[in-house]
């Protein structure tokens, strides 16, 4: 866990039941889903294997460890994990050099958190290498603090990575707002607790208590996540 300015501690969204807003960044402030799985592809066509594009579903939003594991095992590729790892991550940071399209609405939700001193996280299964160079584009002053995937034992879908997150800002899980895009991201936030917005960006996902389901980002700002915190609490 990186803390990029002095955690907050105890404040809190003035007049709400608001404490912390917990982001994830593939899929949900930046367009990168469909990166990484085209990376994997021109990886995996190197070392002479074709990907069916219906695992893609399957390694959406997980931790590279899983999702690298999964297709080692389904085309039977002569690599180690480890390996692996190193490819990809190499090939999304080249890709990336290139160009980084934020999700529309993202820069104005994280400049509305931070103008009303809501203290906002980021929380990312991808590793502490490619988070920092996303934060040049996101701006790292908009997060008290960030995890990744590779700095917590067990990242998503456990709710560890958003535990360690909400304890490092002082708020209490139950009274945090996660904005999340894949379903394994979903399971990670209600694991440790906390309200979800979902904004799917592979695969749909359903509403249930505790999580909204929006579109865009561009659905969702301060008076939004206030409210549903409201809600939860009646």
């Amino acid at each position: 866990m990186t803390t990029t300015i002095p955690a907050p501690g105890t404040r809190t969204a003035e007049g709400s039941a608001l404490q912390a807003v917990l982001l994830d960044m593939d899929g949900t402030l930046v367009d990168t889903e469909g990166f990484w799985w085209d990376v994997e592809v021109e990886v995996f066509a190197g070392l002479g294997h074709t990907l069916d594009d219906s695992w893609r579903h399957v390694v959406v939003g997980g931790p590279m460890t899983r999702s690298a594991g999964f297709l080692i095992e389904a085309t039977g590729a002569d690599i180690t994990l480890a390996e692996l790892a190193v490819l990809l991550n190499d090939g999304f940071e080249a890709r990336i050099e290139r160009t980084l399209p934020l999700m529309p609405g993202a820069s104005r939700l994280l400049a509305e958190l931070a103008a009303h001193d809501v203290p906002a996280a980021l929380v990312s299964a991808s590793h502490r290498r490619i988070i920092d160079r996303v934060l040049t584009s996101l701006g790292p002053q908009h997060f008290a603090l960030t995890v990744a995937g590779d700095e917590v034992e067990r990242t998503k879908p456990f709710p560890d990575p958003y535990l360690l997150a909400a304890s490092g800002l002082g708020a209490d899980p139950a009274r945090c707002a996660v904005i999340e895009d894949t379903a394994t991201g979903v399971a990670a936030a209600e694991a440790a607790g906390c309200h979800v917005v979902a904004v799917p960006s592979v695969a749909p996902i359903a509403p249930a208590v505790r999580r909204t389901v929006v579109t865009s980002l561009e659905e969702v700002d301060l008076p939004f996540l206030r409210g549903l915190m409201a809600i939860t609490a009646n």
